[in-house]
């Protein structure tokens, strides 16, 4: 439920009450958690969806012409348009229900590259990108002798932009890039990207891992071919998310998996395949893991994008402020608008020392090169510390983040 105070205000503390994990302590302390970009927590709303399916609806879908099964596949495909309208897709069978960010880009590695690129086609990344957005096109790449090119990160923590033109070249057949950083906390101008990229022909993927469930997106304004999202980053269950696709491209793709309910016909010599977004879905799907994302976005939708990311600002704008109080401290990132996500170095310790030192006190941060192996040899360090927010977090938290911080500085020196 989402309580709300003043017109559109948000009482935020109402919000935080309905994520039963956050009343804890860990280590004998009060658990503070800052760890949102690697997974969110869920509120009662979406565990509540996920014990009303397996209580009441338990079935597979679109098989059965029983009751249970016919409530299952309508609220499974229930889903499927209210993921479409929350990232404004043209129609609900533009989505693909994958387990998250990694498979629905592997998919595209595989369906859609596999099909359309060539020996010495161009693939073109940045130098920020999760490791799930680098070594699908790697394998690929190996595979059938296409070439990667990379926009390059600046000192300041975004991409050179300069030099975009001159590596957007007809050559290139596929823009694959992160919306969000997910070390840097760099929100990259996407509307942008796929305007470049269709003026030389190219198709678009983004990887929308981090901004899904922080900022407003329209897949029909940004004019990208693909978006991937991770329901467990925005309050949903692990191992559900979607792949948006335009329905002409999708359509045009071959199956990935092979299996039931894909499939149109079979014989013992040949198949042949339903349009998408089913021919992607083989197998009996995570039916309770998108009827569970889909009531996360209604819970996320309550209180408003706009909203959250405001909240969002305002802590990592504070977080930045109190940094500034303490010794050898190196903040990774633009210092403008920045996504919920502060990556950092102390010289006092360790990344990994620095994030257990903090554990043993009640808060969890994240520390290590954060599946961004090339982007911290970018910047010459063997990993960061990161903390990163989401709407139920708070000032307060912040400030015992700062105490512990300022402990840890003095224990290792």
């Amino acid at each position: 439920m989402v309580h709300q105070v003043r017109g559109s205000s948000v009482d935020w503390a109402a919000v935080r009450e309905d994520f039963p994990v956050l009343d804890q302590q860990v280590h004998g302390h009060p658990l503070i958690y800052f760890d949102n970009a690697a997974t969110t927590q869920k509120p009662r709303a979406v565990l509540e969806a996920l014990r009303s399916y397996y209580e009441h609806d338990n079935a597979n879908v679109h098989r059965g012409l029983h009751e249970l099964s016919s409530r299952a596949t309508e609220a499974y495909e229930g889903a499927r348009a209210t993921v479409a309208q929350y990232i404004g897709a043209a129609s609900a069978e533009e989505i693909v229900f994958t387990r998250g960010t990694t498979e629905s880009i592997n998919l595209v590695a595989q369906a859609w590259g596999g099909k359309f690129l060539r020996a010495d086609d161009v693939i073109l990344l940045t130098e920020m990108e999760h490791h799930s957005n680098l070594v699908p096109w790697q394998l690929l790449a190996e595979r059938i002798g296409a070439q990667l090119r990379f926009v390059p990160v600046g000192d300041d923590g975004t991409l050179v932009l300069e030099q975009l033109d001159q590596l957007l070249t007809p050559e290139v057949k596929l823009f694959a890039f992160t919306h969000v950083s997910n070390s840097l906390g760099t929100i990259n101008p996407v509307a942008e990207f796929c305007r470049k990229a269709r003026s030389v022909g190219a198709v678009t993927l983004v990887d929308a891992a981090q901004g899904a469930g922080h900022l407003p997106i329209d897949v029909q304004e940004f004019g990208c071919d693909f978006l991937a999202f991770s329901g467990h980053k925005m309050c949903g269950p692990t191992g559900s998310g979607a792949l948006y696709g335009r329905a002409e491209i999708l359509n045009a793709m071959p199956p990935w998996h092979g299996g039931g309910e894909m499939i149109v016909s079979v014989t013992l010599e040949k198949s042949a395949f339903k349009k998408a977004p089913h021919r992607f879905e083989a197998g009996t799907p995570n039916i309770a893991g998108a009827i569970g994302l889909a009531a996360a976005i209604d819970y996320i939708e309550q209180i408003g994008r706009p909203a959250i990311f405001e909240h969002d600002a305002r802590l990592t704008s504070y977080t930045l402020e109190r940094f500034a109080e303490l010794p050898g401290m190196r903040v990774l990132g633009p210092s403008g608008e920045r996504g919920a996500i502060v990556g950092f170095v102390m010289d006092a310790a360790h990344p990994h020392d620095l994030t257990t030192f903090a554990d043993r006190r009640g808060l969890a941060l994240r520390g290590g090169h954060h599946c961004n192996q090339p982007l911290m040899r970018r910047f010459g360090l063997p990993g960061t510390t990161r903390a990163s927010f989401y709407f139920y977090n708070t000032t307060e938290e912040i400030d015992r983040m700062i105490d512990i911080l300022r402990d840890a500085a003095r224990f290792f020196a």
